[in-house]
């Protein structure tokens, strides 16, 4: 069972779940995409099965969406959302565990720019990363991943408009510490046309994936 939490976040509380493992061996956090909160089947298949496999995690929700808009907030609120998360995790959750982060999207995209600004991280996980809008490949959003030298995990589908494979594989070449792997068919949100599959099951596609990186990094 997911045990819901609050996370102190200025005047206000960001709503959370932690997914806890069995003797876990990280503690992985997640944020969610530009559509859709933590509650999400996406979210929920995802955690769950990351969890089975060892490592806990704690999901959480961007301030406009516990509010109940429609539009994310702007980039300093939501890097200064997932710095504070990231900040109680350590003190409250992960007892001494290496922590890791991850988001779907928009919210993998902000936890590079928080670790940007310096945020702690043993290694990000990007869940189908926003690397262009659709049909706007000559706008790039790469820039700030450059200079990172933490490891980082690209998962991404093939049929993922807001990632065109040929540059996706450009990108991750000129990042030295970041891998790359393709989920054959997926879209945006790794759903496969005509796979029978729900998104609780899109979800925990991706999590062995997501295992055999963050278990390489603890030696």
């Amino acid at each position: 069972m997911s045990q819901e939490l609050s996370i102190p976040f200025n005047d206000n509380q960001l709503s959370a779940l932690l997914d806890a493992a069995e003797n876990s061996v990280a503690l992985l956090i997640l944020a969610h995409g530009s559509g859709a909160g933590k509650d999400h089947e996406f979210m929920a298949g995802y955690a769950q099965a990351v969890a089975e496999q060892g490592i806990s995690v704690l999901r959480f929700n961007f301030p406009y969406m516990d509010a109940g808009k429609k539009f994310p907030d702007k980039a300093p609120t939501a890097i200064a959302a997932w710095q504070q998360v990231r900040l109680w995790a350590g003190q409250e959750i992960a007892a001494g565990l290496p922590v890791f982060t991850a988001g779907k999207s928009f919210g993998g995209r902000v936890a590079s720019l928080a670790a940007v600004e310096g945020m702690e991280t043993r290694g990000l996980v990007f869940l189908g990363y926003p690397l262009h809008s659709p049909k706007k490949e000559e706008k790039l959003r790469d820039e700030h991943l450059y200079p990172l030298d933490v490891p980082m995990l690209f998962l991404e589908g093939t049929k993922d408009p807001f990632a065109n494979p040929e540059i996706m594989e450009a990108v991750a070449a000129k990042l030295p510490t970041a891998s790359l792997a393709w989920f054959d068919g997926g879209n945006h949100s790794f759903k496969v046309a005509r796979s029978g599959r729900t998104a609780t099951q899109d979800g925990a596609w991706l999590a062995p994936r997501t295992n055999e990186f963050i278990r390489s990094l603890l030696g």
